[in-house]
């Protein structure tokens, strides 16, 4: 795995404000067929903060009372599972991914054909789709079934229904009882103040359909998902909008990210209201979370827990496209199709992105919750939300060498030899203007103990390029600190 690709020229960093977020790998995880090398990739918690390039009205994400903004925008414009050492996305997304909730769709028929009628504010022809009453009917014609058949309990209960008598009529509610107030900070008020920002994420390729989540980032229309939900966009399959009062947009692809797993769409709707992205690093563990989304296509899905450990290295999807997490874990239940949605904190700030779930041994394949799920740090996603709605695209720092997969022992070790031409330390970069040389062991970053490649890509990824590192390296037996200064590499490259 190659941390740089050593022959393309540094992508030029502008001077800006780092936000760090990390990503976490399993352990154990592989690297991709057919490399000799782990590579050394940072994560790209914050690639150089955008700058404007040219003047135009701009605006930026909201942000929390009393907090400066921490960039300006321009005003135009599956879950992932994680098997125990591995891990697997969790978006119910990824028509090409293992773990995605696919439908593939009969020539001519629209399988996912929704009877309920469309929001008068809908600006789009509502498109067909196995919504969430639909699915609640399968779900229920299934547990009837299992009690003695579906029909014919149906059946059953309309004759004992029309023929009770008019005074066995049961109590009828007092007047205004149903409109109980749910006091400030419960959980009913944050689900009730985070689900209309909320939305249901669909998309229709060649292969089939695929769901997820996303939550609404501004006003103008830009929506926050994760990139496996919506991958399938860059080749054309088409992306529908689903909000909260029912009605649909179709949206258009902004820019997305592999690395860190994030996308941006587009909706031409104005008016939206957006959820602030707190400040991922205020968080601890037990924090109290909700996890909002569209799990299995239930849109409006609200499950609750605590943050469960923090700084946990995921690495998720495919390997060639794999992307390094310094997660949040958290035991709030996420399932297939919460992917995209937000971790809400008892504040009602979004703190994470739920971005994958942690599959048992021997599993293949996303079978739901089993109380280990994983979120993109907000710090991360607004950083990388605002290069992608800026230019489309995202960065990540690196240090410049190549890890060595097969090592053994403690630390992750600088590769001793060139691996398919590329160079162990290149030449010129970080890390070779900090000393660092072929063979030598990385024990540290920052303090933070590292074991396995993995740990360390999502170390260096939560950072931002132009932020400097502190590495403990043993060379020959001997340890020394070195001070390395991350450079700026674009995604895809």
């Amino acid at each position: 795995m190659t941390d740089e690709n050593p022959f393309a020229p540094p992508t030029p960093r502008a001077a800006v404000p780092s936000a760090n977020e990390p990503r976490t790998p399993a352990a154990g995880s592989a690297p991709a067929p057919g490399s000799g090398a782990a590579p050394a990739t940072g994560p790209e918690d914050q690639g150089p903060r955008p700058v404007a390039a040219q003047e135009q009205a701009t605006e930026q994400l909201p942000q929390r009372p009393g907090e400066q903004p921490t960039a300006q925008l321009p005003a135009s414009g599956f879950l992932t599972t994680v098997a125990a050492p591995s891990l697997a996305g969790t978006g119910a997304g990824d028509p090409h991914g293992p773990h995605s909730s696919q439908h593939p769709a009969p020539h001519g028929t629209d399988p996912h054909a929704s009877p309920h009628a469309t929001s008068p504010h809908a600006t789009s022809t509502r498109r067909g789709r196995l919504g969430a009453r639909a699915v609640s009917a399968v779900v229920l014609l299934g547990l009837l079934a299992g009690a003695g058949g579906g029909v014919a309990a149906f059946a059953l209960l309309d004759s004992q229904d029309s023929a009770r008598p008019a005074d066995a009529a049961l109590p009828e509610p007092a007047s205004g009882a149903t409109q109980v107030q749910r006091p400030e900070g419960s959980v009913a008020a944050i689900a009730a103040a985070a689900l209309p920002s909320v939305v249901s994420i669909e998309v229709r390729a060649q292969q089939g359909v695929a769901t997820g989540s996303g939550m609404i980032l501004k006003a103008d229309g830009y929506i926050l998902t994760n990139n496996h939900v919506v991958a399938e966009a860059a080749s054309g399959a088409d992306v529908t909008v689903t909000f909260s009062d029912g009605h649909e947009q179709p949206a258009e692809l902004v820019g997305a990210t592999p690395d860190y797993d994030l996308a941006v769409i587009r909706v031409d709707e104005r008016g939206l209201e957006p959820l602030v992205l707190g400040d991922s690093d205020e968080v601890v563990v037990g924090d109290s979370v909700l996890a909002v989304g569209s799990p299995l296509g239930l849109e409006a899905t609200v499950t609750t827990g605590i943050v469960s450990a923090l700084h946990r290295p995921v690495k998720a999807g495919e390997a060639a496209e794999a992307a390094f997490i310094d997660a949040i874990q958290t035991d709030a239940a996420i399932n297939p199709g919460n992917s995209g949605g937000p971790l809400v904190n008892s504040a009602g700030e979004v703190i994470g992105i739920n971005s994958a779930i942690a599959q048992g041994p021997g599993t293949a394949a996303a079978t739901g919750n089993i109380g280990l799920g994983f979120a993109i740090p907000s710090n991360q996603a607004r950083h990388t939300a605002e290069q992608l709605i800026e230019t489309g695209t995202a960065t990540f720092p690196i240090i410049g060498v190549l890890l060595d997969p097969s090592y053994q022992g403690e630390g992750v070790q600088v590769s001793k030899e060139p691996q398919q031409g590329t160079p162990a330390v290149t030449p010129d970069g970080p890390a070779d203007r900090a000393g660092l040389e072929p063979g030598d062991v990385i024990l540290s970053i920052d303090g933070r103990p590292v074991s396995v490649a993995d740990e360390l890509i999502v170390a260096i990824r939560a950072k931002a390029p132009g932020d400097p590192v502190t590495l403990q390296v043993r060379s020959d037996g001997d340890e020394r600190e070195v001070r390395v200064v991350l450079e700026e590499r674009a995604s895809g490259q």
